[in-house]
C-alpha cells in the first residue's frame, strides 16, 4: 500500500468541486488536507480497490461522509456499508478501521472540543 499525504490546504474564497480535489491512485490511499486548525481539521481521502487503513482510535468524534463510490467501515467490530451521500459518526474513542472493497472518496471531519463524553 502507498500512502500519499498533501497537507496543504485548498484556497480560500474559491470554490472547489471536491470530489475532483483528488484523484485515485493505483494500490494507494490519498489525503488532503482541506482545512486544519487546533480545534479540528477537515481531510478528503481516496482509497483504491483493495486498499484500507489500519484499525486506530481517536479521542474525538469524527464525522466521515462518502462522496464518491462505497465504503466498508468497522466500528467496535461491527461493519457498515456507506454508500455515494451517506455518513456516520465514529464516536470517540472507538477503534474503526476503512477498507475499500471498491473505490471511494471520503470526507472526515474531526472536532477537537476539549469535553468528550
Amino acid at each position: 500500500m502507498q500512502t500519499k499525504n498533501d497537507s496543504s490546504e485548498l484556497e480560500k474564497l474559491k470554490p472547489h468541486l471536491i470530489v475532483q480535489v483528488i484523484q485515485y491512485l493505483p494500490n494507494a490511499v490519498v489525503s488532503k488536507t482541506i482545512l486544519k486548525r487546533i480545534t479540528g481539521n477537515v481531510t478528503l481521502s481516496s482509497f483504491d480497490v483493495g486498499e484500507e487503513l489500519p484499525e486506530k482510535l481517536s479521542p474525538y468524534d469524527t464525522f466521515v461522509q462518502i462522496i464518491d463510490g462505497q465504503a466498508e467501515i468497522i466500528i467496535d467490530d461491527k461493519k457498515f456499508t456507506l454508500k455515494l451521500g451517506e455518513g456516520m459518526i465514529i464516536p470517540s474513542h472507538a477503534l474503526h478501521q476503512f477498507h475499500a472493497n471498491k473505490q471511494f472518496k471520503m470526507i472526515a471531519t474531526v472536532i477537537k472540543s476539549g469535553y468528550e463524553d
